[in-house]
């Protein structure tokens, strides 16, 4: 299997669990149109391939720091999720105009779930045992391979955000002024109630982790010989 599929499976199962992003994703969706749910799904695959990235490249410095200050990445995120809650527990639906700019807000749609993804390194550990797992440590030390494999992972992120978007669009059209209203407040309260978690429950001890060593490195790696 080719280290692009094995991206693709990668990053595929680790978007697919419903959470506040998918609930976001499906709310832009139904309430303001497709390629906003879109847009924002990218946003969050965009941030799965840095995750990948840094957990495929072994780059010691930036996982050690992500590891280490799990704790206030989380309570930003919880910060950010309950503005987006209450935003959206207040939004009112708005009739699209045929005339309007079709790419307004897109910017923001993307960079809000990039960053929201971002302030949960549990995504970076989650890569990097499964890297381990899956024997694609060995790409270390190989820039072409790495990339490959991290362009599947952003691959199999995406194709996860184009179906949930596409499944939602479908039912779109079965939701008038009412439903709507109720769709925005329900997303909002969930996203609230996540938020809420993210701040106030320890999400564990700060999370360990082995990064191994390249084998070109090990040779050079100097041992001492007990007296």
């Amino acid at each position: 299997m080719s280290l692009f599929v094995k991206g693709l499976i990668v990053g595929f199962c680790l978007a697919a669990p419903v959470g506040p992003i998918a609930a976001i994703c499906v709310q832009r969706t139904i309430a303001k149109r497709w390629l906003s749910g879109l847009v924002s799904g990218m946003g969050a695959a965009a941030a799965d391939a840095v995750y990948g990235a840094v957990a495929a490249f072994g780059a010691t410095i930036i996982s050690e720091f992500l590891i280490s200050e799990h704790d206030w990445l989380q309570r930003v995120g919880g910060v950010i999720l309950l503005l987006l809650g209450v935003r959206l527990l207040f939004m009112q639906p708005v009739e699209r105009k045929k005339n309007g700019a079709p790419n307004r807000g897109l910017t923001g749609d993307f960079l809000s779930t990039f960053v929201l993804t971002l302030t949960n390194p549990m995504t970076f550990v989650a890569f990097a045992a499964i890297f381990a797992t899956m024997g694609i440590g060995a790409v270390r030390g190989q820039p072409m391979l790495t990339v490959e494999l991290v362009g599947g992972v952003f691959a199999g992120s995406a194709a996860w955000w184009v179906i949930l978007c596409a499944c939602a669009f479908a039912l779109r059209r079965h939701f008038d002024f009412r439903r709507l209203v109720m769709v925005n407040r329900a997303t909002g309260v969930f996203v609230i109630v996540v938020g809420l978690v993210y701040l106030c429950v320890n999400m564990g001890k700060e999370p360990t982790m082995t990064i191994p060593i390249p084998q070109r490195l090990r040779a050079h790696t100097p041992t001492v010989t007990p007296p």
